[in-house]
C-alpha cells in the first residue's frame, strides 16, 4: 500500500473529509499536517453527520491511527470538546488518537489578539475565523510559542508566564486587560494538559517507524492550496503550508516516503472570506449553486462564495503540488443546469493569460474568459459507474481533464461514502491497491 497525500486543489471545502474517510479503511494511519480548528471536515455515515475540526477523518475507522502532526496548532479546549463529542457518538478516540509533542498551542489571548488585528483601523480584513490560529503561528515563527511538549511538562508555568507577559503588554496597550485573566488561563491549561498528556508522543518517530514496518499512511491537508501561506492569494490566505510540501514539514516524514499526491476539487468552485475569486458568480446562478450544494462553512456556518470551475487555477495548483490524480466532488450539484460555464483563461490588463498572477491587484483585476458546456439536466445521484453518467456529464469531466492536464481518478456524486466512483485503470486506483 502507498503513502498518499490528499489535499484541496482550490480554496478549501472541496470535500476532503469525505474522501479521506472513504480511503482511510485502506491505511494504517491518517495524519493531519497543518492548520487549526478553523478548518472543518464534514463526513456523513448513514444518518450520522460528523464535523471534524482538529482530529483527522481516519478516527471514524476503527483500528486506524489518527495523528495530529507538528504542523498543526492546537487549542486544547477545542480538541477535548471535539473528543468528547466523538466519544458520545461511540468513537473510541483515546485508543486511536496521537498528538505531536512538537505541535504549537493556541491560548485564549491569541483569539483576542486576532480580533484586535482584524478590527484595526486601516487594516485590510482577511476574513479569518478569529480562533487564534494566525497569532499562534506568529508566536511559532517568532520563536516564543509554547509547544505541546512544554504544555505537558511540569515546568510549563515558567514558559507560560514569559509568554503571558508579552501578551499583557499588548492587552494594556489596547486597554483590554480586564478581558484577559492570565492566571485563570494558566489553571485551565494545567487541567487540560493532564487530559492530553497520555495521547502525546513524538509522532514523527511514530509515523516513520510505521512506514519502516511496511505500514501505510494517508496525509490529510486542511483548507486548500489557494490558501497556502506561500502559494495562495496572499495576503488572503491561512498561516500555514496547505500544499503537498507541508505534509513533510508538518509531520516529519521525508519526501521520499510519499508515493502519490491526490488533489480534491469541486465540479465548480467556492471560497470563504475575503480575497480574489476570478470565476465568482454573484448572480442568481451563484446563489442557486449555494443552495443546491448547501455551501455554508462546516465550522463557522458562513455562506461560501460560489463560482465556476477555474482551469488556470487548477493547472497552477496541480503544478505546485504535483497531482497524480484529481477527485471531482459534488458533480450532482450541477444536475439541474442547462448550461455550465468553465473559466479557461483570464483577461487582465488588456491581455489574455492562462497562468496565475502573483499580485493581489492583478488577481482582483481579472475578467474570466468562459467556455460554455451543455448541462445534462437529470439526476446523477445513485449512479455507481462513470459510464452510466449522462453523456453531457461525461463530456464535462473529459473537458476538465483535458484542459487541466490531470487525470480525473474519481468522481463523487453525493455526501455518502458509497457515492464515490473510482475510474478503473486510473493512477488513483493503482495507488489505492
Amino acid at each position: 500500500m502507498s503513502n498518499l497525500i490528499v489535499l484541496g486543489a482550490q480554496w478549501g471545502d472541496e470535500g476532503k473529509g469525505k474522501i479521506v474517510d472513504l480511503f482511510s479503511e485502506k491505511f494504517d494511519a491518517v495524519a493531519r499536517y497543518q492548520g487549526g480548528h478553523n478548518a472543518g471536515h464534514t463526513v456523513f455515515i448513514g444518518s450520522q453527520k460528523f464535523v471534524l475540526k482538529l482530529i483527522p477523518s481516519g478516527i471514524l475507522r476503527p483500528g486506524v491511527l489518527a495523528v495530529i502532526g507538528n504542523g498543526v496548532v492546537i487549542d486544547p479546549a477545542a480538541l477535548l470538546e471535539e473528543m468528547s463529542g466523538l466519544e458520545a457518538a461511540g468513537v473510541d478516540v483515546k485508543s486511536q488518537l496521537k498528538i505531536s509533542n512538537r505541535a504549537h498551542v493556541i491560548f485564549p489571548f491569541h483569539r483576542t489578539i486576532e480580533k484586535i488585528s482584524e478590527g484595526r483601523e486601516n487594516r485590510i480584513p482577511i476574513g479569518t475565523t478569529s480562533r487564534g490560529i494566525g497569532p499562534a503561528y506568529e508566536d511559532k515563527i517568532a520563536r516564543r510559542g509554547i509547544r505541546v511538549a512544554d504544555l505537558v511538562d511540569i515546568e510549563f508555568e515558567g514558559l507560560y508566564r514569559a509568554l503571558a507577559e508579552d501578551k499583557q503588554l499588548i492587552a494594556n496597550a489596547f486597554q483590554i486587560s480586564e478581558r484577559v485573566n492570565f492566571d485563570e488561563i494558566l489553571s485551565q491549561y494545567k487541567r487540560l494538559a493532564d487530559q492530553m498528556r497520555p495521547l502525546t508522543c513524538d509522532t514523527s518517530h511514530l509515523l516513520n517507524q510505521m512506514i519502516r514496518e511496511g505500514k501505510s499512511v494517508l496525509f490529510e491537508g486542511a483548507q486548500g492550496t489557494m490558501l497556502d501561506i506561500d502559494f495562495g492569494t496572499y495576503p488572503f490566505v491561512t498561516s500555514s503550508s496547505a500544499t503537498a510540501g507541508g505534509a513533510c514539514t508538518g509531520t516529519g516524514v521525508p519526501p521520499n516516503k510519499i508515493d502519490g499526491i491526490i488533489g480534491v476539487s469541486k465540479a465548480y468552485i467556492t471560497r470563504v472570506g475575503a480575497g480574489p475569486f476570478p470565476s465568482e458568480d454573484q448572480t442568481e446562478a451563484g446563489e442557486k449553486i449555494r443552495r443546491a450544494g448547501n455551501e455554508y462553512g462546516s465550522v463557522t456556518g458562513r455562506p461560501r462564495r460560489c463560482g465556476w470551475f477555474d482551469v488556470p487555477l487548477l493547472r497552477y495548483t496541480a503544478e505546485v503540488n504535483g497531482f497524480d490524480s484529481l477527485i471531482i466532488t459534488k458533480l450532482d450539484v450541477l444536475d439541474d443546469l442547462k448550461e455550465i460555464p468553465v473559466c479557461v483563461a483570464y483577461e487582465v490588463d488588456d491581455k489574455v493569460i492562462t497562468y496565475m498572477p502573483a499580485s493581489t491587484r492583478r488577481m482582483e483585476a481579472i475578467k474570466p474568459v468562459f467556455e460554455y458546456l451543455p448541462g445534462w439536466r437529470t439526476s446523477t445521484q445513485g449512479v455507481t459507474s462513470l459510464t452510466q453518467l449522462p453523456s453531457a456529464a461525461q463530456r464535462y469531466l473529459r473537458f476538465l481533464e483535458e484542459k487541466t492536464g490531470v487525470e480525473i481518478g474519481s468522481v463523487s456524486n453525493g455526501p455518502e461514502r458509497s457515492e464515490t466512483m473510482i475510474v478503473p485503470g486510473s493512477k488513483l486506483e493503482k495507488l489505492l491497491d
